[in-house]
């Protein structure tokens, strides 16, 4: 901390929160993935001394209290010493629709970026093709970026500020799409834009692609399962073989894993971490039921 910190603001003990937004990464650097990493470098190319150590400190212990992202902007609440939280804006330049008419046709060109992005992955050469095309998928100059937080501290950005980029760079680790909305549009647009979209609003089946086919091109996800509400609603008729097999599934809670973190999750353990004892449970009681060696909850045994 500097002699300027301590003669002015000096350290202060902020509220507790309860409920607020914490940081998964509980020690360490944030980010796993070279996108989110990236992110947060531009935060620490700012000369701000400690505190960055405070704002990690500030998000593992959930002192934000809310994060929004639109289309160049994030609003954040977090809570300091004061009775009142800070408000915190952090302002990104958004792409022009020319900006964006360029790259998505760079992009939708080589199939192998559609199908990382489709997976959850940036791809590693993404950022070649914003070079190419004259533009920058992180902020690369000051005026890309603003900030603003309404505590007294003179530095910008504050400690509050860094904390919202910290939990900003946990969020792009789940979920890259979030940065190009960020600069400007959202999953389903870039997609549709890329020609990976039908007009429903469902990923094109792989052939359909008029983009030129890489030899090495990963599998993309099947098509999803169209809902039939008239079945759903009305029931339909049961196998004869119901229920068939009977297990208890060798992965508890696989779904929610899959599906991956919660966004902005508040509590100190992951999601699936709190439903995978649920789903145990659930496993191994429905098994006695459907065995009959345990009565259902509520009924009483047959004694006749």
């Amino acid at each position: 901390m500097s002699w300027r910190d301590r003669e002015f603001f000096p350290t202060s003990r902020p509220k507790a929160v309860k409920g607020g937004i914490k940081a998964q990464t509980k020690r360490g650097g944030f980010g796993q993935n070279w996108w989110a990493k990236r992110w947060i470098a531009v935060l620490e190319s700012f000369d701000i001394g400690a505190r960055l150590g405070r704002g990690k400190s500030y998000a593992r212990n959930g002192q934000v209290i809310s994060i929004d992202l639109e289309a160049g902007v994030i609003k954040a609440k977090v809570q300091g010493s004061r009775t009142r939280p800070y408000d915190i804006v952090i302002k990104v330049k958004p792409l022009s629709k020319e900006e964006w008419r360029r790259l998505t046709g760079a992009l939708g060109s080589q199939v192998i970026f559609v199908a990382k992005l489709l997976a959850g992955e940036m791809p590693n050469d993404i950022e070649q093709v914003f070079n190419e095309t004259g533009l920058s998928l992180f902020p690369a100059r000051s005026k890309d970026l603003a900030t603003e937080c309404s505590c007294p501290d003179w530095s910008n950005p504050c400690k509050h500020i860094a904390a919202v980029y910290y939990l900003l760079g946990e969020e792009f680790d789940r979920d890259p799409f979030l940065i190009f909305k960020l600069r400007g549009m959202e999953k389903e647009e870039l997609l549709a834009a890329m020609g990976q979209m039908d007009g429903g609003g469902t990923t094109a089946r792989p052939e359909a692609r008029k983009t030129p086919r890489d030899p090495e091109e990963v599998s993309l996800p099947a098509e999803p399962i169209r809902a039939e509400g008239e079945s759903f609603w009305r029931g339909a008729g049961l196998p004869d073989d119901f229920p068939g097999e009977v297990r208890i599934p060798p992965m508890e809670a696989a779904l929610v894993k899959r599906l991956g973190k919660f966004p902005f999750w508040r509590g100190d353990r992951l999601l699936h971490e709190y439903l995978e004892a649920v789903y145990s449970n659930a496993s191994r009681r429905s098994m006695d039921v459907l065995l009959c060696e345990t009565p259902p909850t509520g009924l009483k045994e047959n004694k006749d």
